[in-house]
């Protein structure tokens, strides 16, 4: 029996231990920074250079390419970071350094300097890579031997992840558009370091749950010990050993992966091409960019043929799913880029008189409410852990009265003035708020007998997904060729929004579910790290695709830059329905 898990179990906060709750405001405070701010850099380093809070003026496609290196970035790292704590650092001290980098990021940020930019996406990216992957594993850890409980934990768990989006959204895009770009990079900063203090002074809560390995080290040979007696009669039969023609097509792929991750902005933003040449056309970037993913296809059909029966049908079938979720991001994450520019150029955000009043009052609700529910979360931490961890508390306590000064503030400016202008980013909190709505619904229906398969799933995220770009793109149709601006309804960006978060419901949580079980366990790590791959070149596809905004619409219309995004995604979810018998063959019964 493992008593720290005991131990963690005796003091409760709704029914889960209160170590749950000092993670699920740690995670928190981290999506506070990530999101809110991605949600201004874009709009700052596209924004004029002139003016109350000037921007840098950057061309769409630059600032766009650099989105996207750090998005993909983002996804990879805690491959690397996962395996530092799993066999070095433990857990724990992984969440702790890598909150610490990324407070240092934010603060590099907030000096507005190219310089310091470069710096600080450097160490958000490194950050992210010790913290992301720990803090579900310590959560796995403080479940060990309560699977019962494992479900409603990750729930709450990813609770505070929206919550986290949504506030960092609304205050760090509030202050950066109303006040400045630097106190908006400087805030996400400020609440990273609290949140690494919090989570830091709460130690004693979890005994030696994410500690460093040796401290582990029973629990590490009971496991192997497991694994050996289930497989030592057959491994000869199942492993698939890595050829030197392996090893040669991998290297290969991150070579060129890397040419093309990050010679793409070096290009667009300081006009620095790696190897300046030309092929049929393409730029060095673009050429090795196709190479890269000719190189990672020639690798799955090179490996996968040579496992057994069932497990290389599985294996294909979660390549499959992979592809899917390769165009599913490349669209998504036009949230992140695309998006913003659309909104700030192209929606009329202005409303007078009863317009203007509905707004504050929605705002009002949709700001209050949340923070006040996260709050009664909070005073029953409080109940059940203050005199353990006080001053982790009194941290959490502090961090919770700037949020609440800040809104009171922000609430009081925008009910100071009888129009109102809504803000670029205030769209993208809808994202958060639609999951936190429909996200119970998607769960009944998961769990109900109506429960559709993988395929269909899949599917259904496609579509409704471009569901969402179809009303922009109808919005738009009347957008002259190359306009700049145009005052166009705010309803068609909220329809966008709730129906992108629809397709994100049916589809994004799938991955890592069909992960676990396509996949056998030991091979789970490598197929983890194909999977964050697949979502890491989505990120950069749509970043990629997503800086073309400006020459599209100027060629084509703003219609057709939104008819790409419906139409494909469309289209690859009608063959998603199409390959349901195949991919139900594949799977062996898994469903």
């Amino acid at each position: 029996m493992n008593t720290d898990v005991e131990n963690m179990f005796k003091d409760k906060v709704l029914g889960h231990p209160a170590g749950l709750f000092v993670l699920f405001f740690t995670e928190m405070w981290e999506r506070f920074s990530y999101y809110g701010m991605r949600a201004i850099l874009v709009i700052f380093l596209t924004g004029a250079i002139a003016g109350d809070n000037p921007g840098w003026g950057w061309d769409k496609s630059a600032a766009l390419s650099l989105l996207g290196t750090y998005a993909m970035f983002v996804y990879l790292t805690p491959i690397v970071g996962g395996w530092l704590a799993d066999n070095k650092i433990g857990y724990r001290m992984a969440v702790v350094i890598g909150a610490l980098l990324m407070t240092l990021g934010h603060a590099a940020m907030a000096v507005e300097t190219p310089t310091f930019l470069y710096i600080g996406i450097a160490l958000l990216i490194v950050g992210n890579g010790f913290f992301k992957p720990n803090m579900t594993s310590i959560i796995s850890k403080m479940y060990e031997g309560k699977d019962d409980k494992k479900d409603g934990a990750y729930n709450i768990f990813y609770m505070g992840v929206n919550a986290g989006a949504f506030i960092g959204i609304m205050l760090c895009g509030w202050v950066g558009e109303k006040i400045g770009w630097s106190w908006g990079f400087g805030l996400a900063g400020i609440f990273m370091l609290l949140g690494m203090i919090q989570f830091y002074l709460a130690q004693p809560l979890f005994g030696n749950i994410g500690s460093k390995p040796n401290n582990e080290q029973e629990d590490l040979i009971d496991t192997l010990v497991d694994q050996v007696e289930t497989t030592k009669a057959n491994v000869e039969t199942k492993l698939n050993k890595f050829l030197t023609l392996d090893y040669v097509l991998i290297g290969a792929f991150i070579i060129s992966a890397l040419i093309f991750i990050i010679n793409d902005p070096l290009s667009k933003i300081g006009n620095i091409n790696t190897l300046n040449f030309t092929v049929a056309g393409m730029t060095d970037s673009l050429f090795f960019a196709l190479l890269a993913a000719l190189l990672f296809i020639i690798i799955l059909v090179v490996r996968i043929p040579r496992y057994e029966r069932i497990v290389r049908d599985r294996m294909i079938a979660f390549t499959i799913f992979c592809i899917f979720t390769i165009f599913f991001w490349a669209a998504f994450e036009q949230a992140a880029g695309s998006l913003p520019l659309y909104t700030r150029d192209f929606t009329d955000r202005v409303l007078e008189g009863n317009a203007a009043f509905t707004f504050k009052i929605i705002d009002l609700l949709v700001t209050v409410i949340p923070l006040g529910i996260i709050s009664y979360v909070l005073l029953s931490l409080f109940r059940k852990t203050f005199s353990r961890i006080s001053m982790s508390n009194i941290v959490l306590g502090v961090s919770f009265l700037i949020v609440w000064a800040i809104v009171i503030y922000k609430l009081y400016i925008e009910f100071s003035d009888s129009s109102a202008e809504v803000p670029i980013t205030w769209f993208a909190i809808l994202n958060s708020l639609f999951i936190i709505m429909f996200a119970p619904l998607f769960t009944k229906w998961w769990d109900s007998k109506y429960n559709p398969p993988a395929s269909v799933k899949y599917g259904l995220g496609l579509i409704i997904m471009a569901i969402g770009f179809g009303f922009l793109a109808f919005a738009t149709r009347n957008v002259p060729l190359g306009a700049e601006t145009a005052k166009l309804s705010m309803i068609w960006l909220v329809l966008a929004y709730l129906f992108h978060t629809l397709g994100e419901l049916c589809l994004s949580p799938m991955g890592l579910s069909y992960l676990s079980k396509l996949v056998p366990a030991r091979m789970v790590a490598f197929m983890f790290g194909v999977y964050y791959l697949a979502i890491a070149i989505g990120n950069k596809m749509a970043h990629y695709v997503g800086g073309d905004i400006e020459k599209i619409t100027n060629e084509s219309g703003l219609s057709y830059f939104f008819l790409i995004f419906t139409i494909v995604p469309v289209v690859l979810g009608l063959v998603a329905f199409a390959l349901h018998p195949l991919l139900k063959k594949l799977m062996h019964g898994v469903r």
